[in-house]
């Protein structure tokens, strides 16, 4: 299999320095060797946050001196992170502040989303998370069938539309994903034990950060939720999975299956077989391609018959995590036409019937807004972790 290069100097070509390690972790206790990343990451994760300041402010909302402030600004400055953005507007007298802000547009983001049944897609953000260009690859048909093939041509043509050198590259992949980039298990690409960051990262020469699909897409729908402390999302694709964010945390589980509810059996009455091997699976139920299968041939009652069935299997399924979690909120991403109506108000109906109701009859069901853009917009978030410790 040959890998495409990209060269030194290009756009995508990666910037180095103390900030670029995988798994730097400002929010860990610094050791004093580790003190003055720490101190970096923290002007980061304020100026990130809080917009331009100047350094004197810096230095107050931190605790540094000012020339502690000014020094740590200047290496940010000199790696490329940061930019000065000119001079406070000011009435009193003496010379005006200059201000210092994230470089926002000076650096961008690539994020791959592989959780689709029929395409992968790829995007160019800034570190904002807004959108700048996007790219698909249309995916084969069956399990493991040129997957990696198919993953590393999104790479390489999204790396193409970069304008802007890029901080690094985030994928969220259907499956169990562990810490270091593995994906142990993703049935619906035939992945098992696939070292997925080290293939992308020897590709690309970048830093680059894996997670689940659901995962990524909780931290982008957290964002902009008004109870984003004790958070559910699932996510409807090709397969099924959540992700959760509980006490204002991402939950993932010692083995980071937390949130994998699509191979989940649910009830005792049969159902499909299931890519894993088991028979009634949430995801037979619930995934974009059973779910269109199901529906073929059908409309009227019948669509709305199929539809609630699946939501009524997902408020099963949902019930036990909700009620055991306490959850404030549930959040549905899928294809409108198919979440919507029927299946979202089964579901809630299902869970209401299954859980104490003085407990959860305030919890918010709804579906996201955010679209199919969630992953990319999560795996952003993930780069933006991972890269520049902010959250």
């Amino acid at each position: 299999m040959l890998l495409p290069e990209f060269p030194a100097g290009s756009p995508a070509a990666p910037t180095r320095s103390r900030l670029t390690r995988p798994g730097f972790q400002p929010e860990s206790r610094a050791l004093p060797g580790h003190a003055r990343s720490h101190n970096l990451a923290l002007v980061l994760q304020t100026l990130y946050r809080d917009g331009e300041l100047s350094r004197a402010d810096l230095a107050r909302e931190l605790g540094f001196t000012r020339v502690t402030a000014s020094d740590l600004v200047a290496e940010l400055i000199a790696n490329g992170y940061v930019v000065e953005r000119g001079h406070r507007e000011e009435a009193r007298p003496g010379k005006p502040a200059m201000l210092v802000d994230i470089n926002r547009s000076g650096l961008q983001i690539v994020s791959l989303d592989l959780a689709e049944h029929s395409v992968f897609r790829g995007a160019l953000l800034d570190l904002d998370g807004n959108v700048l260009k996007r790219c698909e690859v249309h995916r084969a048909a069956g399990p493991g069938e040129g997957t990696l093939e198919e993953t590393i041509s999104l790479l390489s043509q999204t790396l193409q539309l970069a304008t802007a050198p890029v901080l690094g590259v985030g994928v969220g992949s259907p499956g169990v994903v562990d810490a270091d980039g593995v994906v142990q298990s993703a049935p619906n690409l035939g992945w098992f034990g696939v070292d997925l960051r080290a293939v992308l990262s020897g590709v690309s020469g970048l830093p680059v950060t894996v997670g689940n699909d659901a995962n990524a897409a909780v931290l982008a729908e957290s964002a902009v939720s008004n109870s984003s402390n004790d958070l559910m999302l699932i996510k409807i694709g090709h397969g099924v999975g959540s992700g959760l964010v509980v006490g204002g945390r991402p939950l993932l589980g010692s083995r980071f299956a937390a949130g994998e509810i699509g191979h989940v059996t649910v009830g005792t009455d049969g159902g499909a077989r299931c890519v894993c091997g088991k028979t009634g699976c949430l995801e037979t139920w619930l995934s974009v391609p059973n779910l269109e299968t199901a529906l073929s041939g059908k409309d009227g009652a019948q669509r709305q018959t199929v539809l609630a069935a699946a939501g009524q299997r997902l408020g099963i399924a949902l019930a036990p995590i909700v009620g055991a979690l306490n959850l404030s909120e549930v959040v549905l991403n899928g294809p409108p036409h198919l979440v919507d109506g029927p299946l979202l108000d089964a579901a809630a109906q299902t869970l209401q019937e299954r859980t104490l109701a003085e407990f959860t009859s305030g919890v918010s069901f709804r579906r996201s807004t955010q679209g199919q853009d969630i992953v990319l917009r999560g795996a952003a978030v993930m780069v933006l972790s991972a890269q520049l410790g902010v959250a």
